[in-house]
């Protein structure tokens, strides 16, 4: 008879093996230098896969707060191109790593950059299954 695994089990077995690779690859979360291994901690941190689907709707979705902002509506529908923000009209380079390979390369800034952002349009901190959602859309994006 074949068992199968259970949704905890899974989550469980993606968290291991997400630490395994930083291990094996001598980082540890707070040193995580690359956009794959920065969502290998995030997932890690969730216990389950990031979901390109879920992350690109979080990017796209309107949560109704003050400003009624997206994530898209500072860094675009197409983030493999520049954005603008919508209240200092500055200039934001794109925001997927294969456009932009200085992205997600800095975990400190990084969890700054989720942290701030995250305050502004969703009106709390990201959880790390919301990160590892994002960047997981955001990796499959070429420019």
């Amino acid at each position: 008879m074949k068992r199968h695994l259970h949704c905890g089990s899974r989550r469980s077995l993606v968290a291991v093996l997400a630490l395994a690779v930083l291990a094996n690859l001598g980082l540890s979360a707070a040193q995580a230098a690359t956009p794959a291994e920065l969502l290998a901690v995030y997932e890690a941190q969730a216990k389950a896969p990031g979901s390109p689907e879920r992350g690109q709707k979080l990017f796209t979705q309107n949560f109704g707060r003050e400003l009624g902002f997206s994530c898209s509506s500072c860094h675009g529908a197409e983030p493999v191109k520049n954005g603008r923000d919508q209240v200092t009209e500055k200039l934001i380079r794109p925001l997927a790593p294969a456009a932009n390979p200085q992205r997600f390369t800095d975990k400190t800034k990084v969890d700054t950059w989720f942290r701030l952002n995250c305050t502004d349009v969703v009106g709390r901190d990201c959880k790390p299954g919301e990160k590892a959602d994002v960047m997981s859309w955001l990796l499959t994006l070429k420019p």
